[in-house]
């Protein structure tokens, strides 16, 4: 009966020390997304979802997926033959972002400051052009003929923490590249959790 007793606790002492150290090693969280587009001149606000593996003790493997909802905006028509502005209609954008990449953590206890560079896409989703004739332009029209995007994402934040929850504060510039690299800022928060 001992032996059983004494068995029961190491299996106990052993879950507890795995369960523990699984703590460590996976973050997940939901946040709110904030992405101000430079090519529309929008701030589009949305939500997001993140999870991160840690394969050092300092640096965690992380993926995102975030939508920013639709905000219209004017978007402007010219003329090819002579650039005058031809019209202006009322147009929506949606963003949704896929980024992955590390996240390198220096600290530990409560303040958490960290360091990130992701890669991934960009992909807009705009209303259907009202103008069918071929001979204007959309101001936008890098976004409208190709609207997914590779995108670079530096960023850093902070992540103050009580045991497995946290919060996340990280401010970033969305580098997506169409017709040239586009900055916009993207600044998200929203709760951690570490298990």
């Amino acid at each position: 009966m001992i032996k059983i007793g004494v068995t029961v606790s190491v299996f106990l002492i052993c879950a507890c020390a795995v369960v523990g150290r699984a703590q460590r090693r996976v973050e997940a969280g939901a946040f709110l997304d904030y992405l101000s587009v430079s090519q529309t001149n929008t701030r589009n606000v949305g939500l997001g979802g993140r999870i991160g593996i840690r394969v050092h003790r300092h640096v965690v493997a992380e993926g995102e997926l975030a939508y920013d909802y639709g905000v219209n905006f004017h978007e402007v028509y010219t003329g090819i033959a002579n650039g005058s502005v031809t019209a202006i209609e009322n147009t929506s954008i949606g963003v949704t972002e896929g980024l992955f990449g590390p996240k390198i953590e220096p600290g530990r206890g409560f303040l958490r400051p960290f360091v990130t560079l992701k890669g991934g896409f960009v992909d807009f989703r705009l209303s259907p052009s009202l103008i069918p004739y071929s001979g204007v332009v959309s101001t936008v029209f890098g976004i409208r003929d190709s609207n997914l995007n590779g995108a670079i994402y530096p960023a850093g934040g902070i992540s103050p923490s009580l045991g497995p929850v946290g919060l996340r504060l990280e401010f970033g510039d969305v580098i997506y590249f169409n017709e040239g690299a586009h900055n916009n800022l993207r600044i998200t928060f929203g709760p951690i959790l570490r298990f």
